[in-house]
């Protein structure tokens, strides 16, 4: 605020008692009540009139959100979805800030007034006193108001510094975006999670394989919820309809394109062992509840451990299964080398999954679905195929 007064006493302020007089106070040698009250109020009116017009503004919003009747049709339904949810929440806190400001800035100005009033008063009190005494007097008085002065200066800044804080929105932080994300979209923060577990499982069995295999099932399992949740959701599927129908192959379609091959490639390991165990468990129940006398707790027991050694198993033989291409690229180096290259591959579907909550540019969400498309070209749709040749031959009779 450019008329509020420095801290009296400050060396630099023009308002400190002995330091040398300003805004044509001689007598007293320093000016108690700096400010420009003619300044204050001209702001105070423009910031009154900004107030109005984002009031006028914000009711103009809540009309069109509304679904008045006064714009229907396509285009009004258009253009209420395209508006943010936010906006007129925001549009109303900036019109209480700059309303509240303008207010501050109102009082401000009678109590400028008022102490420059006051200031011209000692200042002739100063300038007319014949003792000493007198003009100690009519000092002390002066600096009580300059004190005064000054704290009410700091106050109304105050005031205004927390009024502009809430004039305008915070860009929200990392966290705070991601979890926004999340909560907006389930089903693409169940690809991501799944991503981010497939990555972890694959590092993991390098060194621990049964916890690495766990976590690539729970993997597995995230996989197939997000490609049912995707499935269910009409805004998902539009741009998949539009490319298949009307030809329009924008970046919605490859990006929800190479999202739903994901969600189905990533599932197939966790749907194929968790059905081979079914089919083990149900065969080993009915052969234990075929013996005389066997009840159906003893089915149950042996089929749920068929079930649980047969899933396992299976899991653990998929899990197993190069992708062709890295095979034969990698046909003269050891084993150690392609199971890293395994990681590294899932990595970098961990790495584009993580990279969806840290930015919001098109050009790197672009950059992260063709990352995502070659990987599931060249790595996942052939991994895929091959672990579905080993899991036909696990289940033949």
């Amino acid at each position: 605020m450019t008329d509020s007064p420095a801290a009296p006493g400050s060396p630099a302020s023009p308002g400190s008692p002995g330091s040398p007089a300003s805004h044509g106070s001689p007598g007293l040698g320093f000016d108690p009540a700096p400010g420009n009250p003619a300044a204050v109020r001209a702001l105070a009116k423009k910031l009154g009139s900004s107030a109005e017009s984002l009031a006028e503004t914000a009711r103009v919003i809540d009309a069109l959100v509304s679904h008045s009747s006064a714009w229907q049709g396509e285009a009004a339904t258009a253009f209420r979805a395209s508006l943010s949810r936010e906006l007129p929440r925001h549009l109303h806190a900036a019109h209480t800030s700059l309303a509240e400001a303008a207010r501050r800035l109102a009082g401000w100005h009678d109590t400028l007034v008022s102490h420059r009033e006051l200031a011209s008063r000692y200042e002739a009190r100063a300038a007319a006193a014949t003792t000493d005494e007198a003009l100690t007097d009519t000092l002390r008085l002066a600096r009580e108001l300059a004190s005064d002065h000054s704290a009410a200066a700091r106050r109304v800044a105050g005031t205004l510094t927390a009024t502009a804080q809430r004039l305008a929105p915070k860009e929200p932080g990392v966290l705070e975006s991601a979890w926004h994300k999340i909560v907006a979209d389930p089903a693409d923060a169940l690809s991501n999670a799944s991503a981010v577990l497939g990555a972890a499982g694959a590092a993991l069995a390098v060194f621990f394989p049964p916890a690495g295999m766990a976590v690539m099932l729970v993997a597995g399992g995230l996989s197939l919820a997000a490609l049912a949740t995707h499935l269910a959701d009409p805004g998902f599927r539009a741009p998949l309809k539009d490319g298949f129908t009307r030809g329009k192959f924008d970046a919605a379609f490859w990006k929800n394109g190479v999202t739903l091959l994901g969600d189905g490639l990533g599932a197939v390991p966790g749907v194929a062992a968790v059905a081979s165990g079914a089919k083990a468990g149900t065969v080993a129940a009915r052969a234990a509840m075929a013996v005389p006398e066997a009840g159906a707790l003893a089915g149950f027991s042996t089929g749920a451990g068929a079930f649980a050694r047969t899933a396992w198993s299976t899991a653990d033989e998929l899990r197993k299964v190069e992708s062709p291409l890295a095979a034969w690229a990698l046909r003269s180096s050891t084993p150690e080398v392609r199971e890293g290259v395994g990681v590294a591959v899932a990595a970098t579907g961990a790495a584009t999954a993580v990279a969806d909550y840290a930015t919001e540019e098109t050009a790197a969400e672009r950059a992260s679905t063709a990352v995502d498309g070659t990987r599931v070209v060249l790595d996942d749709g052939p991994s895929t195929v091959a672990r579905s040749a080993r899991l036909w031959t696990l289940v033949q009779p």
